[in-house]
């Protein structure tokens, strides 16, 4: 694991990574989903794609990249990953992203684009859920950070108030004019019994990306950790031809 500091917007960001095949010309480029880190992707991955320098990255806020001084949006997630980036002299020809990756790597514009249940595409709240957010609206007088822990999302529950307030950015986030807007080769993986990004989503995102295509895969929002071998053979056969 390696620490790279960089600066952005004034404030520094000190990243977190691992690296395999580091002598390769091509590059594969992984991101986390949120909550999540760069060792679930690296276990699964880092074995796959010998023909690929890969990089796994702990965004910030997440992992060891610590984030308690500026609320980030997913732009900002994306200048900070580009930033990082340039700053190595590194244009990945893949970029493989799970939920909240998903998003970060479709604005970064890969020739591959590999997403892995993305999120960006709206699901509708449940009844309960939606009779709780009305509820945090109605206690919100009593101060938020009192009743916060009773109300938000299993994944938002430990999060400091910087990192809660970009969960907030993200969360119901709209993508889908960003999936219209991309043109390289995209590759959709998803777990057909996913219920956090439903397989409907991905079916939605493959009519946006007009060079696209899906494979369901049985599992559930994180299904991936059990197809890793046929999800880095699809993508060294069809993303053979884009990158050389």
């Amino acid at each position: 694991m390696a620490i790279f500091d960089l600066e952005y917007k004034g404030e520094n960001f000190s990243i977190s990574y691992l690296q395999e095949n580091i002598d390769r010309e091509k590059t594969a480029l992984f991101l986390h989903g949120w909550g999540s880190n760069k060792e679930i992707m690296h276990g699964i991955f880092k074995s796959t794609l010998p023909e690929y320098r890969h990089i796994y990255i702990d965004m910030p806020g997440f992992g060891a990249s610590q984030n308690d001084s500026m609320v980030l949006t997913t732009q900002d997630y994306r200048a900070i990953v580009a930033l990082f980036l340039e700053k190595h002299g590194v244009e990945p020809q893949i970029i493989a992203g799970h939920s909240f990756g998903g998003k970060v790597a479709t604005l970064l514009n890969p020739p591959c684009l590999v997403l892995l249940s993305s999120a960006g595409i709206l699901v509708p709240k449940p009844l309960s859920i939606r009779l709780k957010i009305a509820l945090f609206k109605l206690l919100k007088p009593l101060g938020v950070q009192r009743i916060r822990k009773l109300f938000v999302a299993d994944d938002a529950k430990e999060m400091n108030q910087v990192m809660y307030e970009t969960f907030k950015n993200v969360v119901d986030e709209e993508f889908e004019e960003n999936f219209k807007k991309y043109n390289g080769k995209a590759l959709l993986f998803w777990g057909k019994e996913d219920t956090a990004t439903p397989l409907w989503t991905g079916e939605k995102i493959e009519q946006l990306i007009a060079n696209s295509k899906l494979y369901p895969l049985s599992g559930d929002h994180f299904f991936f950790a059990n197809h890793g071998q046929f999800i880095s053979e699809t993508i060294s056969n069809e993303c053979k031809e884009i990158n050389g």
